[in-house]
C-alpha cells in the first residue's frame, strides 16, 4: 500500500508493517496506525514513526539503547495484556530544534512496541525519569 509521509515523500509499506497503537499517543488519541521509516544514512538509533491516517503526524524516535548504563525503564505488571507476549522494543520521542546541541528527548513515557504483534503503546513510568533529557548530557553520563 502507499502511505504518504511528511519527511519522505509517498512510500510503499506492507500491511505487516502497520503498527496498532492499543493505547494512543498522548495528545494524539484519534491516531492508531503508524509505520516506523528506517533511514540508513541517518543510522539506527533514530526512526520515523509515521501515521498511516495523516501525512502530517509523524514523530521522531529515538533508540535509548546508548543511554542503558542510567535508563532501564520497569515496564508495568499490565504490559503483557495490553501488548501481548513477545519481544517489546522501546522508543523515546524525540524533540529536535535547528540546534542538535537541544535535541532532547522523553524518557518519562517511552513508546513501547511488540515487534511479533505490531502493537504499540505509549506509557507513563512510574520511574522518576524527565520528560525532556538532552541527549547532550548523554555524553556526560556514559
Amino acid at each position: 500500500m502507499t502511505c504518504k509521509t511528511r519527511d519522505f515523500g509517498e512510500i510503499e509499506i506492507s500491511q505487516n508493517e502497520i503498527i496498532h497503537f492499543v493505547q494512543p499517543l498522548f495528545g494524539f488519541e484519534e491516531y492508531q496506525k503508524f509505520t516506523l521509516i528506517f533511514d540508513p544514512e541517518i543510522g539506527r538509533h533514530i526512526v520515523w514513526l509515521q501515521s498511516i491516517d495523516d501525512p502530517n503526524i509523524c514523530f521522531i524516535l529515538y533508540d535509548p539503547t546508548p543511554l542503558a548504563s542510567f535508563y532501564t525503564p520497569k515496564l508495568p505488571e499490565q504490559i503483557d495484556s495490553l501488548l501481548g507476549e513477545g519481544e517489546l522494543v522501546c522508543w523515546t520521542v524525540a524533540v529536535v530544534s535547528n540546534n542538535l546541541d537541544q535535541m532532547h528527548v522523553n524518557l518519562k513515557s517511552p513508546i513501547i512496541i511488540n515487534v511479533q504483534k505490531n502493537l504499540g503503546a505509549q506509557i507513563i513510568l512510574d520511574q522518576d525519569y524527565p520528560l525532556r533529557f538532552l541527549l547532550t548530557k548523554e555524553a556526560e553520563l556514559c
